[in-house]
């Protein structure tokens, strides 16, 4: 099992990249989508959240309070490590189950927090879609319709750019035209075909 961990900014280009890479038959797992997997009516972590931050935590639905949770943990760090502490093991154990499924050449492992936790322990490679700062903001302001200052403090709580660019095995630069970034993006596909076969 071959896997390349991808990961990036706000508006780097993250999804326009693992969506060309599943469009040549690549298994995309996205740690983000685990992490609401691991959070669905009868899953364990829901309960474990409910028991430690109260029944309020599910809605009448069975599901979620996702804004209760929110308003908990952004105002308190211990209740965010508490949380962290319920849902990671459930998230990495989704993972590596998704991992061991997948069937393709290799496999890529997404995640916007791919070096900030331990996932990237999961992979054989990174893989850094990374753009200009202006073009995070740009891009994000566009696509979510929030005001720049917003986008500008969800940056400044990610990891520094120049960190990212440190700790990734590769590094693509997304600043140009979407085919330019497929072009890229070919050249890694045969790159990790060739590598996935070394293994």
């Amino acid at each position: 099992m071959f896997v390349v961990g991808l990961t990036g900014g706000i508006g780097s280009g993250k999804t326009s990249a693992s969506d060309y890479l599943a469009s040549k038959g690549i298994t995309i797992v996205d740690a983000d989508l685990a992490s609401r997997v691991v959070v669905q009516p009868g899953k364990p972590a829901l309960n474990e959240i409910s028991k430690r931050f109260g029944a309020h935590m599910i809605d009448a639905s069975g599901s979620l309070n996702r804004p209760a949770l929110r308003e908990i943990v952004f105002s308190d760090k211990n209740a965010l490590k508490d949380l962290e502490a319920i849902t990671h093991p459930a998230i990495r154990d989704e993972l590596l189950a998704q991992l061991h499924a997948s069937t393709s050449p290799y496999t890529v492992l997404v995640s916007p927090l791919l070096l900030e936790t331990n996932q990237h322990e999961l992979t054989n490679r990174v893989l850094l879609i990374d753009a200009p700062e202006l073009a995070q903001v740009e891009r994000t302001v566009a696509r979510d319709k929030v005001p720049t200052a917003q986008v500008e403090s969800i940056m400044a709580a990610q990891m520094q750019r120049k960190t990212r660019q440190d700790k990734a095995d590769d590094v693509l630069v997304n600043d140009d035209t979407l085919d330019a970034l497929h072009a890229k993006l070919d050249a890694m596909h045969q790159r990790y075909l060739q590598l996935a076969t070394e293994k």
